[in-house]
C-alpha cells in the first residue's frame, strides 16, 4: 500500500518508520526547507520511549534520564516531590528529556533515501474510490492509497477533513529555550516546576550540558509583543527564588521561542475516507502534561498496528481500519488533551499540592501514564 505522510515531525517520521517496517511504501512531505530543529527539548515518558524501542530508535547517549519531578513555590519552599522513576520501573521503559532535534535525527536515521521531501507545503487533498491525491503549494501532486496528516496544530489536512480549524487559544503561552546554563538542575536527573501568581517556570536537564527552561503565563491573542521578551520575563519572574534569577540572567532574546497554547475537543473519529491524522493535527493540546510527542508516538504505533495487514485494494477494509485506529485512540487522546487543556499545572494552587503526599503522588503518576497510553495498556506493546 502507498502511504502519503504530510509532515516530518515526531508523529510523521514515527508513522513512516512503523508503516515502512510493516511493508508499505511511504513518502513523507514536509513544508519546511530542511529538518525542523525548533521546539527546544521534550520529555519522553515510558510510553514514548517504549514505542521508540519498538520502532528501532535507540536513545542511547541521548538526553538525560528523569527520575524526580519537584514542585516549589516562587519563594523557594518545596510543595511536592514526585518519584516518576516508579513508573519507569513499573513499565520497564525509561523517562528521557532530550533536545527535540535529537529525536528528529534519530527518527530520520535509517529511513530509505528519498523518503522525505522538503519544501513541499500541502494545501489540501482529494480522495475517492480509486485513491487519494495530496496537493502542494508548488503546483505538484502526489497520489497514494492513504494520506496521513501529521502537519501540526494548524494542519491543512485537518481543515480539509473537518472543514475548519477547531483549535482555540487556551489563555496561556510559553516562552522557552534550550541553553547551556550551569546550575544544579542541568547536570542532574530531576525536573523542577516552580509556581507563583505570575505563572510558572519549568527546568529540565536535556543532556549535552543543556537545560530546557520555560516560562508560562496568561496570554491572549492580540497582546502587544514586548520589545525584549527576555527583559519582560526578568521583570515578571526576576524576584523569584533561586535558581530562577540565574536562568533569567543567562538567556537572551535570540534563544527564546514563543509558543501560544491551543486546544480543541477531540472527536471520536477524526478522519474521513482515505485520510486520517496523527499528533497535534488530531489532538492539539498545551504542553502542560508533557505528552505532545508521546501521544504522537502513540498514534504512530496504533496506526501501524491498524494498517499492518491491510493491502489497500479493498476500500471498505482500508477505511474500516482507519476508523478503528481513530476510535481506538480517541478515548485516551481525549483524556490527556482535556487534562492539558485545563492548564492545571500552570495555575497557582499551592495548598492543593501540599495536601498530596509524595508517595501517593508517585503512585498516582504511574497510574496516570497507564490511563493515557494505549501502548502501556496493551502491556508495553502487547508482547
Amino acid at each position: 500500500m502507498r502511504v502519503l505522510v504530510i509532515g516530518a515531525g515526531v508523529g510523521g517520521l514515527a508513522a513512516a518508520r512503523g508503516l515502512l517496517a510493516a511493508g508499505h511504501h511511504v513518502e513523507v512531505f514536509e513544508k519546511a526547507p530542511a529538518p525542523r530543529t525548533s521546539g527546544a527539548a521534550l520529555t519522553l515518558w515510558s510510553n514514548g520511549s517504549g514505542i521508540l524501542a519498538e520502532l528501532g530508535v535507540s536513545l542511547d547517549g541521548a538526553g538525560s534520564p528523569i527520575e524526580i519531578l519537584e514542585q516549589r513555590e516562587a519563594a523557594g519552599r518545596r510543595l511536592l516531590r514526585v518519584d516518576v522513576a516508579r513508573a519507569a520501573r513499573r513499565y520497564g521503559r525509561p523517562h528521557v528529556s532530550l533536545p527535540r532535534r535529537r529525536l528528529i535525527e534519530r527518527l530520520a536515521d535509517g529511513l530509505p533515501g528519498g523518503t522525505v521531501s522538503f519544501g513541499r507545503a500541502c494545501t489540501g487533498m482529494t480522495h475517492d474510490e480509486s485513491g487519494v491525491v495530496a496537493h502542494f503549494a508548488d503546483g505538484g501532486d502526489a497520489t497514494g492509497d492513504v494520506l496521513v496528516g501529521a502537519d501540526g496544530h494548524r494542519s491543512a489536512v485537518r481543515r480539509r477533513l473537518w472543514g475548519a480549524d477547531p483549535a482555540e487559544p487556551s489563555g496561556w503561552a510559553t516562552w522557552q529555550g534550550l541553553s547551556r546554563i550551569p546550575i544544579g538542575v542541568t547536570g542532574g536527573r530531576e525536573g523542577l516546576l516552580i509556581v507563583g501568581r505570575e505563572g510558572v517556570c519549568g527546568l529540565m536537564p536535556a543532556g549535552e550540558g543543556l537545560l530546557q527552561w520555560w516560562f508560562d503565563r496568561r496570554w491572549e491573542p492580540g497582546e502587544p509583543a514586548r520589545a525584549s521578551a527576555a527583559d519582560d520575563l526578568r521583570r515578571r519572574f526576576g524576584h523569584w527564588a533561586a535558581p530562577v534569577p540565574d536562568v533569567l540572567a543567562a538567556i537572551g532574546d535570540e534563544e527564546i521561542e514563543f509558543f501560544p497554547h491551543h486546544r480543541h475537543r477531540v472527536p471520536r473519529v477524526w478522519g474521513r475516507g482515505r485520510g486520517t491524522l496523527v499528533g497535534d493535527a488530531a489532538h492539539t493540546m498545551p504542553p502542560t502534561q508533557a505528552q505532545g510527542a508521546n501521544q504522537a508516538l502513540e498514534d504512530a504505533w496504533a496506526l501501524t498496528r491498524a494498517l499492518r495487514d491491510v493491502a489497500g485494494h479493498d476500500l471498505t477494509e482500508l477505511t474500516d481500519a482507519l476508523r478503528r485506529y481513530e476510535r481506538g485512540r480517541s478515548t485516551r487522546a481525549a483524556r490527556v488533551t482535556r487534562a492539558a487543556g485545563a492548564e492545571s499545572t500552570d495555575k497557582y494552587r499551592p495548598n492543593l499540592s501540599r495536601l498530596l503526599p509524595d508517595r501517593l503522588a508517585g503512585w498516582a503518576y504511574t497510574r496516570w501514564l497507564g490511563l493515557i497510553s494505549d501502548y502501556l495498556a496493551a502491556g508495553a506493546g502487547g508482547r
